[in-house]
């Protein structure tokens, strides 16, 4: 049975924004762990240290000569949200990863506290 993915409603504005290629290959990586849920691991998916959520998750890519990390996290109804995404080839990884996980952090909050009217299904 496939697992139910959703993009919160503030990623929805981002991902429109993401080059065509990388929205691609961010749908391939999407579908997979759609089948596979929480025990796709690594190197594709690994838990985000230092979130306020212990279920706060990354799912890795490249695309487009950059280096892809994706926050999410499932919800109590154990759909994922997808939170954040950014390239974090070329920048202090410990900067790139404070900043991804606040944002991450900040919009599971609001997602968690406004329920599915937050999430847009993909």
């Amino acid at each position: 049975m496939p697992w139910s993915i959703g993009f919160c409603a503030e990623f929805l504005a981002d991902f429109e924004g993401l080059h065509e290629k990388v929205q691609d290959e961010l749908l391939g990586q999407l579908r997979l762990l759609e089948s596979c849920g929480p025990a796709l691991g690594r190197p594709r998916v690994d838990t985000l240290n230092g979130s306020r959520h212990p279920n706060m998750k990354e799912l890795r890519f490249e695309a487009m000569n950059g280096v892809w990390r994706v926050a999410f996290a499932f919800d109590p109804k154990r759909r994922a949200v997808i939170l954040v995404a950014g390239d974090k080839a070329g920048v202090s990884q410990k900067r790139f990863y404070r900043n991804l996980i606040r944002r991450a952090d900040e919009r599971f909050d609001r997602y968690l506290s406004g329920g599915e009217e937050h999430v847009q299904n993909t």
